[in-house]
């Protein structure tokens, strides 16, 4: 491919491509260290830190997806199996299917996210009882991010970081979680959506000298 194009290749995570757009010209532009979450099939992670990217020695920096969902309560069903092969990863609870099993529980039928997230927007009590469960695993998940790296904000992409409530209720639970007395914590939509990852590979290159 270098020698057909006649230009050098990059290959990067999505996770990261996402923070590293949202980071130069998006949600986090006027941020020292951002913190990308992509939640919607999976859930994916991402750290820029004055407009680059920590992939770190491993290349994993920022999979917080594959860390056991913190501070369970009694509540929490038995962990699921994740695809890495370990169980009660953060990701089966808050992907897309974490939300449906939820909701399955809560009101004894299945429903798609969209819908899920319809409902509750609507008021149907079933669903916002989801998506409230839904909530507050993110913000003990997120919560433990925030007590390691610290960002200045997070930015949500994927399809469940349409669930317009978790921008102002996670702020409202994390305190619960955080190590710290006070709590200065932002989280925002992606300001370019669902093309945030194609700009983030884009911006891969450096500007021409």
């Amino acid at each position: 491919m270098t020698a057909r194009l006649g230009r050098e290749l990059h290959f990067e995570n999505d996770a990261n491509c996402f923070v590293l757009s949202e980071a130069i010209d998006g949600a986090g532009r006027d941020a020292e260290v951002v913190f990308g979450v992509i939640i919607g099939t999976g859930t994916g992670g991402g750290i820029a830190v004055q407009r680059r990217v920590i992939r770190g020695a491993n290349a994993i920096a920022g999979e917080w997806g594959h860390n056991p969902l913190p501070w369970p309560t009694d509540k929490e069903p038995d962990p699921s199996e994740c695809y890495c092969g370990k169980r009660g990863c953060i990701e089966t609870y808050l992907c897309g299917a974490g939300l449906i099993s939820v909701y399955e529980k809560v009101a004894g039928t299945i429903c798609g996210t969209h819908q899920i997230a319809a409902l509750a927007q609507s008021g149907d009590q079933a669903a916002r009882r989801a998506v409230e469960v839904y909530t507050d695993r993110l913000a003990r998940s997120l919560a433990s991010v925030v007590n390691v790296i610290d960002p200045d904000v997070v930015v949500l992409g994927g399809g469940l970081s349409n669930l317009t409530s978790l921008y102002e209720r996670v702020p409202q639970l994390i305190g619960n979680y955080v190590f710290s007395d006070h709590v200065d914590f932002t989280i925002v939509p992606a300001k370019h959506g669902e093309s945030s990852g194609v700009r983030g590979a884009a911006w891969l290159w450096p500007d021409p000298e």
